[in-house]
């Protein structure tokens, strides 16, 4: 992940190298692996650039390959379709020669339609709840290290969890849970900048529910875990720089894949974005098994 906001959008501000190529830079945060939300967002931001007039309202992408932080990303976007309501966009992300994400995307001129949405679930608000460094500091030695590492390690996105209890195993086991979040500064007052920031931050924590079921974290030893696929649906506006509940789920685990649901309300309750992520959570004992 980034490490604040000033760092994340420069990340996102696209070096343009012909009509339909771009190139990405990747923070320096000490990863083994280009962070997933990262790659999502800048293959979003890429593929905008090539559509006029038309936000999208859905991506669909698949992770091939671990990214190499060490390396920029080059996205290469192909114009497959531009017609009078939708246009479609395919973009590849390549490191040293080789894809290492593939996106689908669809732009939809704005129209009015039927109106419907879900309920927000009812949750503390944001303010009743311990920000990350007030984890840190009031519970020294309860949580796991690499929980407090992340907690203490200074980022450009702001998350409080409704329920903290499951990460120092006090919590029941159950395949749900509700953080809210945000950009943890102001961003600029551009959408499509609103839009890339929600992509990034929709990777968070997906695979973290699917073995909240499991009474297990992504902060415990014992899995391989990577994001294999991501669906992002935009459905109304908002503003990732203002607070944001993602409610999450996890219908099923099998075949040592786990398959994520996510629900982006604003503030108010409106449905901004949903989300649908599969991925690999590998026990260790069959790590002689390729990652990918």
């Amino acid at each position: 992940m980034a490490r604040d906001i000033a760092d994340l959008l420069d990340a996102l501000d696209l070096e343009q190298i012909e009509a339909n190529i771009f190139r990405g830079r990747v923070p320096d945060t000490g990863r083994t692996r280009v962070f997933g939300g990262l790659v999502v967002a800048q293959a979003l931001v890429a593929a905008t650039r090539t559509v006029d007039g038309r936000p999208p309202h859905s991506l669909h992408a698949y992770f091939i390959l671990p990214g190499n932080p060490a390396l920029p990303i080059v996205y290469q976007v192909e114009r497959v379709r531009d017609g009078g309501s939708f246009a479609t966009r395919r973009c590849v992300a390549i490191q040293a020669g080789r894809p290492i994400f593939d996106l689908f995307s669809s732009f939809h001129k704005e129209e009015p339609g039927l109106d419907h949405q879900a309920v927000m679930p009812a949750v503390p608000a944001p303010e009743d709840l311990l920000s990350s460094e007030e984890v840190a500091i009031r519970y020294p030695g309860r949580f796991p290290r690499a929980m407090m590492a992340w907690f203490a390690t200074e980022r450009a996105v702001e998350i409080r969890a409704c329920d903290i209890s499951r990460y120092d195993g006090v919590g029941q086991p159950v395949p749900v849970q509700n953080v809210w979040i945000r950009a943890a500064s102001r961003l600029p007052d551009d959408p499509a900048v609103h839009r890339a920031v929600l992509a990034y931050f929709s990777d968070l924590s997906l695979i973290d529910v699917t073995l909240a079921a499991h009474g297990k974290t992504l902060f415990q030893p014992g899995f391989i875990t990577a994001s294999l696929d991501h669906a992002l649906w935009f459905h109304r506006p908002f503003r990732a720089d203002e607070w944001m509940l993602y409610a999450q789920d996890s219908p099923n685990t099998s075949g040592a894949r786990g398959l994520a649901r996510g629900l982006l309300f604003t503030r108010d309750g409106k449905l901004a974005a949903s989300v649908m992520q599969e991925g690999l959570i590998r026990p260790l004992d069959l790590a002689s098994i390729p990652t990918l």
